[in-house]
């Protein structure tokens, strides 16, 4: 028998938090889920984009709810749009580019648990349920705190050399101007 509980969660400035530029709203936590999976909806603006990484102990799914994002796994690349699916195994590199002026996606993780690095990195409360503006992202901000704060929960961000042995298509992408879909 599961002592697991039913429940309703929606977008609300209680569970949403502003995390470098970005809103983040946690829908479905590990405490909600036995640790079974966490959901999270994202909303974020290019720049906002987190640094390529490994998660270790997870592995993630997106869905693209708003504008389009090039998605780096390995070797491959992929351009999502709404509607779109995509599936990032545990231990394999990835990164992302936002390509439109709003980005908007649910992103699960199995087993759950990634909230708690969220919350403990740089996040505050939600104040709307917009993108905060001229908040600190990842392209502005020192990240060593994310890098040591990231070993915790399993994440693993990458150095030079390993983006461009893990991601090749990384760095040429990160300079293309491509338009929106």
């Amino acid at each position: 028998m599961s002592d697991l509980k039913p429940f309703q969660r929606r977008e609300s400035r209680e569970s949403s938090v502003y995390y470098m530029g970005s809103l983040l709203t946690f829908l479905a936590e590990s405490k909600d889920t036995g640790g079974t999976f966490s959901l999270f909806e994202l909303l974020m603006r290019p720049g906002n984009e987190p640094p390529p990484h490994i998660h270790h102990s997870e592995d993630e799914l997106y869905y693209v709810l708003e504008g389009s994002a090039s998605v780096f796994i390995g070797e491959e690349e992929f351009l999502v749009s709404p509607g779109d699916c995509i599936f990032l195994p545990r231990a394999k590199a990835h990164a992302f580019i936002v390509r439109t002026d709003r980005f908007r996606m649910l992103f699960f993780c199995q087993p759950g648990g990634a909230e708690g690095y969220f919350r403990a990195m740089m996040s505050s409360p939600a104040v709307e349920l917009d993108m905060p503006t001229g908040a600190v992202n990842y392209s502005m901000a020192d990240v060593q705190d994310a890098i040591d704060k990231g070993v915790e929960f399993g994440l693993e961000f990458l150095t030079p050399s390993q983006i461009e042995e893990l991601l090749p298509g990384f760095h040429h992408a990160k300079r293309l101007e491509l338009p929106p879909v």
